[in-house]
């Protein structure tokens, strides 16, 4: 009877260090999981305070029905903008960032000329004979007035000291025409259709 005594002591002990040594592993793994997602949340902190991203809506100009957003977003030193638009007539338009954010005039014309920092002449982005810095191009609308129009570059940045480069402060115009990329100073577009101001 002494000896089951005994036995059943020991048993008792050996579970007792095997609960403890249990009890260390769920701790350290806790301990870890914690550590982890700590690191998650820092690295997503991270990531917010890299990407930049602002949102417009375009408004109709010029008696039209063409309306959309416009998002800007900055990371890894290039702006990328995406103007998702309705109510235009099917077929190609020009889109441009002009000077000034407003587009208080029923024409669109109160956001001034393309915006030109460098003073060069107009023309086709990437052109050797220069470009403005509002230069998009062209885009092409469906049979039911919808265009989606994506753009990306290192040469624009949101909010920056480079007054060469700050698009805020600035407009986003799209044209009833086609910019034929030499006609000076506005590639001959035609009519401000939609405009949206560019205030951060």
């Amino acid at each position: 009877m002494k000896k089951i005594r005994l036995v059943a002591i020991g048993l008792l002990i050996i579970g007792s260090y095997n609960c403890k040594d249990v009890k260390k592993e769920a701790d350290k793994a806790t301990d870890a999981m914690e550590e982890a997602a700590s690191d998650m949340e820092e690295a997503a902190k991270e990531i917010a305070q890299e990407v930049n991203t602002i949102k417009f809506m375009m408004e109709p100009k010029s008696d039209s029905n063409v309306k959309g957003t416009v998002i800007f977003t900055e990371a890894d030193g290039k702006v990328s903008m995406t103007a998702m638009l309705s109510g235009l007539s099917a077929g190609e338009h020009a889109i441009h960032i002009h000077d000034k954010a407003d587009c208080s005039s029923a024409d669109g014309k109160s956001t001034g000329g393309h915006w030109n920092p460098t003073s060069t002449p107009h023309g086709k982005w990437g052109a050797a004979e220069g470009y403005h810095k509002g230069d998009i191009g062209n885009f092409t609308a469906d049979e039911a007035g919808l265009a989606t129009k994506e753009f990306t570059t290192d040469e624009w940045c949101i909010g920056c000291d480079d007054d060469t480069k700050n698009i805020v402060g600035k407009a986003v115009i799209v044209h009833q025409g086609v910019d034929d990329f030499t006609s000076q100073p506005s590639g001959a577009a035609g009519a401000r259709v939609s405009c949206t101001g560019i205030i951060q």
